[in-house]
């Protein structure tokens, strides 16, 4: 396998990414939807919510509780306003995709039915309405210590739609529950994590190498608080491109085991 060259890049877009996770009588399960075929970016791919970082999230007045920026900024390896603006497009996201608000009430309580403010979305999808202006209008504050980082992937230079995405995890709230209400997707579930790696290998589904990597690290905690609480070192995975058998492919740390279950999957569709 030889390295393709890779000195045309594109540019790259911040995007941020939420697994939420919720306890189960048979171990952790993480909500996932697929996005509708056609879409420019990942059609068809069984994906966690999440999109890029918009103008609007730039707001230092952003109402907000937990870890503050600069806590982020060290964790995410960049400066507090760029942790600022994948904190609040984090939260902003998973409430735009699947209705679940990452919020306290701004006399401290978490907020429970996310229902109440489900008129939003339409404005926040149409970007007609900031994160930070809705915020306000509702008086909550976004709940910055719902959220933990996890993992950091660059998109290969050769694709013509490049994000910087960071991957953050969250406990379902108490009181919410996840929706399909957005036209990007055709389907969602909750699931285990290796109940979706097996349905990757049998062909039942699709998933882009840094999904299936987040899934295998989460199969491998028994329930949200271990998951939770344990200590990620994050480093950026951007993954090469190789040659491989006359076509290319991406190549990252586990990425054998990765085309391995790719092939199985492919085997099995054209039996």
């Amino acid at each position: 396998m030889t390295e393709v060259d890779q000195t045309t890049a594109r540019p790259v877009k911040d995007a941020s990414t939420v697994m939420v996770i919720r306890d189960s009588d048979s171990g952790p399960e993480v909500f996932v939807a697929r996005r509708v075929k056609g879409m420019a970016f990942a059609g068809g791919m069984t994906v966690f919510p999440g999109g890029g970082v918009d103008a609007a999230d730039d707001d230092p007045d952003l109402a907000w509780t937990g870890p503050a920026p600069a806590w982020w900024a060290e964790r995410l390896g960049c400066d507090e306003s760029r942790a600022r603006r994948l904190v609040c497009a984090a939260a902003r996201e998973t409430f735009e995709e699947c209705g679940v608000l990452l919020a306290d009430h701004r006399h401290g309580a978490p907020v429970s039915d996310a229902g109440r403010y489900h008129a939003a979305r339409t404005g926040l999808e149409a970007h007609e309405l900031s994160f930070s202006a809705f915020l306000a209008r509702e008086e909550l504050s976004l709940a910055a210590d719902r959220l933990r980082p996890f993992d950091h992937w660059i998109t290969p230079s050769v694709e013509p739609r490049r994000y910087d995405t960071r991957f953050f995890l969250a406990a379902l709230p108490v009181g919410q529950e996840p929706d399909d209400q957005t036209t990007e997707v055709d389907l969602t579930m909750w699931a285990r994590p290796v109940d979706l790696l097996a349905d990757f290998r049998a062909g039942h589904s699709m998933l882009l190498p840094p999904t299936w990597t987040q899934l295998r690290h989460l199969s491998e905690f028994p329930d949200v608080a271990a998951a939770l609480t344990a200590e990620r070192t994050i480093s950026p995975i951007e993954p090469e491109i190789i040659e491989h058998r006359g076509g290319i492919r991406v190549g990252f740390d586990g990425s054998d085991e990765y085309w391995a279950d790719h092939q199985a999957g492919h085997a099995r569709e054209d039996a």
